[in-house]
This record gives structure tokens, C-alpha cells and sequence, in this order.
């Protein structure tokens, strides 16, 4: 907008004109008032000249200057108002005594008469602008001068501060995103992650793609990775606020489908009561209509779950180097409410890479869907060592030069775990086996070599096969998983969850699951299609090693 101005001035108006700016406005921020008498540094946004290579500019664009308070544009900027001058004045030939520089391009051009207008908007003065007229035109600046200088100045003030208040904007909105974003890959067993986001058309539109990498229970890894509408501001406090519920439903381990069941309803809830309020900002929000892929991968059984909800769908690439895309009910965009959200299971590979992605990849002016998929799928089938250089051929190899949406991708490479890392015992519904059980469990930690951990593991072996024994179904089930820490699951056929409580003095029980709380790191209750599992975890020395 400075260059315009000075595009607009020189040719009809002055010989040379100059745009200074503070700093803080390239910050999106708002300067600090000038006290009278003191200096301050300017920053050379643009000038213009009706020279070609304008030689009569004391400073390069780009470059900063601090103006002594004899400075005319010092005063217009501390006082808010334009000033006339010639160059023969006292002000003007005491400034142009402590700007040796400045004088000199004066002398060389046959400066004559100058105005300087502060750039001020909305309250505030953000900078100034200096007209200058040399021998090129003879005739001084009149005072109508003055007034037309003012007149245009103010227009385009206007202009400069709102470009400033969307600098800052976007500056928010990125950090927010920034903030909300996982900060760094995730390290878990199960998988290897590798992650992008760029925003649409670089920092300046900031939107509201999201990914994340959440852990489970039973050393299991949830995948989600979302679309928000929209840029700004807005956008990063919906993906902020939808990346927080689905972490939330995730961690009382509901199935995809059902995450996303529940994500929906938290959609459009949100959207009405904010209809109620504002009709304009249930649709202006950008949660209505955002997408939403989320899946669960088990490095047990190697097997992944996985759901979407107006979400393009994830490429699988085998081990082998074949790709397939993922074929999964589409799902409504959450919001909407008018189908149900269908998940589907299927058995991965160990080394496989699952990729996650926004519809900001595949959707450009330019190329067909369908090619763009195609060329992910061969960019994937190269299996790169190193995912960071993977998810950076895949963005080199899709970024078009004027991105029209934000990008997100997620790059996953599944692990399994072997039998030397998992102990599955049958159990019948008899309380005599709860001593077997221990038995079983102190042998598999014999041969994994963490007797340390043989007291607490009892206990909890224990509680929670008395339990499953006492108030669960058959089948009976007790697994050990050693993975970055040590996992024991009972389950069983029954729906019904333990719940934790505190037990009086004359209680029987009660104190079970009270004990396994204080002794592990945590517990907690998941539901299957069959029945459930009670797990509880510890962290073991020798499994971090």
C-alpha cells in the first residue's frame, strides 16, 4: 500500500516522495507514542522518484534511520499534523545540519520545498510520508498542497493500518495453530510419525487443518487428522476446540465410529446454541462442514480401525511397495447430522506407512483428483528410510505455487509386537485360578527379566482377575503386554465397569482397585464389542530401556 501511494503521488503531485513506517507495524503491532522532543527510528517502506533510480533517497528500502527531533517528520509524527516548509526555513536548515547525508542529496537535486504528513488511522500514527519538490518542478508546495497531501495520506492510512491489524490477526492465528499442533513427533511403540502443516498462501492465511497422534491404552495409537473451514483467527480456535474434544472422547477409548458419533453432536450442539445467539456465526465458525478422519491402530494384532466423516481417505503403502487407498464409507462432514459414521478394520502389514492427509493435497485449480492421488500413491511407494524426508518429497512433489487450502499430512510407520513382547493366558471362571494366574505372570517375568516389577504385578494380577471371576462373564482373559511400559489387561464377557470408591471401616471390599490405583501409573476401563478390559500400567525401568 506505501508503494502505491507513492505511485500515486510522484507523477501528478511531487518530484520525490518517501514512506516511512515503525517497525512494530511489520509486526502487526502498534507503535509507541513519540514524546515531543525526543527521536525515534523509522523503517523505509517505499519511495519513488521521477528519476528512475530515485538518487535522492537518504536511505535503501528496507533500511531503518532514527531521526533526531529536528527532524520535520519527527515533529508531524509527534504533533499528528502535516507540515510546509522550505528548505531555506531555520527548522529545516538545522535538521538537514545534523543529516550531512540527506543535505547533500538536497544540494545535488536543487531541493526547494518539502511537506510532511503524518500516517495516521484510527487513533494512532503508524509513520509519515515526506514530499519533496527539486529543480525537476520549480514551483513550491502552496498550502492547497498541503491540504491534498493530507487528504491522500489519510485515505491510504486506512489502508496501511488495516494491512498492519491482519498482519497481527495472522500472527495469532499462526501461533495459536502452532500452539494447539503437536509440537514435535510423538515417540510410541506402535508407530513412527512423521508430520507437515502449511497454511494456504504461506503464513498470511493460517487456517485450521489438524493432525494428532494420541496414545491408548493396551500400547495402542490413535491417528486422527482434520479439515476445519476457513482461515484466521477463527479457524485455529475451532480446530483447537475440536482437536480437544476428539482427544477427549479418545481417551475414554470409544471406538472411531463412535468418536466421531459424538464429535458430531458436540458440532452441532455448539452450532445451535450459537444459531440462538447469531445466526451469521453457526456457519461463519467453521465447525459446521469440517472433516474429521480418526483411526486406532493395535500393534498386537497388527490391525487398524478407522472412521471418516467427510474426510478423503488414508493410502495404505505395504511393505512390498503397492499402495491402495483405503476404501471407507465416507460419512456426513461433522455438523450435519444425517447419516451415521461407519468404521472399518483391517489388517496392516508391520512397516506399512498409512497416510493421513487434508483434501488441501489432492483439490487445485489446475490438476485432476485423481491424478494427484495417483501421484501420492507413487511418491509413497518409494518407502524413504527417513519419514521427514518422505513428508517432504510428498509436499515438493504436491505444493502447487498458489495453494488454494491449508495442507496437513501425516505420515505413520506400523510396528508390531512380537510374541516376546506379549503373554496371553485362558483362564476358567474359578477362584482357585487367581493363584495360578500369579504363577503364570511371575514365570513370563522371569523370562523377560523384570522380577522388580514381580510384587505390584502380582497385586494387580490379582484384583483384577478376582473381578473378572467374581462380577464379569466368561470368556476370561489375562494378557501382559511389556512394551515402553508394562500393561496388564483382564477381561471378560461382562459390560458391566468397576468403578473406584472409597471403602468404610467395616466393608468387606472394596480396597481392590483402590490399591491397584496408588500402586500403578493408571487404569482405566475400555469396552469391546464382546464385553470389556480392565488394564492397568506401570512404568518399569527396564522397559524404558
Amino acid at each position: 500500500m506505501a508503494r502505491e501511494l507513492t505511485e500515486v503521488a510522484v507523477p501528478r503531485f511531487a518530484d520525490f516522495v518517501t514512506v516511512d513506517l515503525f517497525d512494530a507495524v511489520f509486526q502487526g503491532e502498534q507503535p509507541e507514542p513519540i514524546l515531543p522532543g525526543r527521536g525515534a527510528a523509522l523503517h523505509r517502506a517505499a519511495h519513488l522518484s521521477v528519476y528512475e533510480r530515485a538518487g535522492e533517497a537518504a536511505l535503501a528500502l528496507g533500511q531503518s534511520q532514527v531521526h533526531p527531533p529536528s527532524s520535520p517528520i519527527i515533529r508531524s509524527i509527534a504533533t499528528g499534523r502535516g507540515e510546509l516548509h522550505a528548505l531555506t526555513d531555520p527548522e529545516i536548515v538545522d535538521w538537514l545540519a545534523d543529516d550531512q547525508v540527506r543535505a547533500d542529496r538536497c544540494r545535488r537535486y536543487g531541493a526547494h520545498s518539502l511537506i510532511t504528513v503524518p500516517i495516521r488511522a484510527r487513533g494512532t500514527v503508524l509513520g509519515a510520508v515526506l514530499f519533496l519538490r527539486h529543480a525537476a518542478c520549480p514551483e513550491p508546495f502552496s498550502p492547497e498542497d498541503l491540504a491534498f497531501a493530507e487528504d491522500l495520506v489519510a485515505r491510504v492510512a486506512l489502508h496501511v493500518d488495516n494491512a498492519r491489524r491482519y498482519a497481527r490477526e495472522c500472527g495469532i492465528a499462526l501461533t495459536l495453530q502452532r500452539a494447539l499442533l503437536p509440537p514435535h513427533p510423538i515417540t510410541h511403540a506402535a508407530v513412527q510419525t512423521a508430520a507437515r502443516y502449511l497454511p494456504a498462501g504461506g503464513e498470511a492465511n493460517v487456517g485450521g487443518d489438524w493432525f494428532d497422534v494420541i496414545p491408548l491404552p493396551g500400547a495402542r495409537v490413535g491417528l486422527v487428522v482434520g479439515d476445519v473451514v476457513g482461515h484466521g483467527i477463527n479457524a485455529s480456535a475451532t480446530m483447537g476446540r475440536l482437536r480437544t474434544a476428539v482427544r477427549t472422547l479418545a481417551d475414554i477409548d470409544l471406538s472411531p465410529d463412535e468418536l466421531l458419533t459424538h464429535l458430531d453432536d458436540i458440532v452441532t450442539h455448539a452450532a445451535y446454541e450459537r444459531e440462538g445467539e447469531n445466526p451469521e456465526s453457526a456457519t461463519a465458525s467453521g465447525d459446521v462442514g469440517a472433516s474429521c478422519l480418526y483411526g486406532i491402530y493395535d500393534p498386537v494384532s497388527r490391525t487398524l480401525s478407522i472412521a471418516r466423516a467427510g474426510h478423503p481417505a488414508p493410502v495404505l503403502a505395504h511393505p512390498d511397495g503397492s499402495t491402495q487407498v483405503l476404501d471407507l464409507p465416507a460419512g456426513p462432514p461433522l455438523g450435519l447430522g444425517s447419516l451415521p459414521f461407519e468404521a472399518t478394520e483391517t489388517t496392516v502389514p508391520e512397516g506399512s506407512l498409512l497416510t493421513l492427509f487434508t483434501d488441501g493435497h489432492l483439490q487445485t485449480r489446475d490438476h485432476d483428483i485423481d491424478e494427484r492421488l495417483d501421484t501420492l500413491c507413487h511418491v509413497l511407494s518409494r518407502h524413504e528410510h527417513s519419514l521427514e524426508v518422505l513428508c517432504d518429497t510428498v509436499l515438493n512433489t504436491l505444493r502447487t505455487e498458489s495453494p488454494d487450502d491449508d495442507i496437513a499430512l501425516l505420515i505413520a510407520r506400523t510396528r508390531a509386537l512380537g510374541r516376546d513382547h506379549v503373554a496371553t493366558w485362558e483362564l476358567p471362571s474359578d477362584p482357585a485360578v487367581v493363584a495360578e494366574a500369579r504363577r503364570h505372570v511371575i514365570a513370563c517375568l522371569t523370562a523377560w527379566e523384570m522380577l522388580e516389577s514381580a510384587f505390584v504385578t502380582e497385586l494387580v494380577v490379582s484384583e483384577l482377575v478376582t473381578n473378572a471371576i467374581r462380577y464379569g462373564a466368561d470368556p476370561i482373559r489375562l494378557r501382559l503386554i511389556k512394551d515402553q511400559s508394562l500393561i496388564c489387561e483382564a477381561s471378560d464377557g461382562s459390560s458391566t465397569s468397576p468403578y473406584l470408591r472409597r471403602a468404610g471401616l467395616s466393608d468387606e471390599g472394596g480396597r481392590g482397585l483402590l490399591l491397584v490405583a496408588e500402586f500403578t501409573e493408571r487404569w482405566g476401563t475400555r469396552h469391546t464389542r464382546k464385553g470389556k478390559i480392565i488394564w492397568a500400567e506401570q512404568r518399569v525401568a527396564s522397559c524404558a530401556a
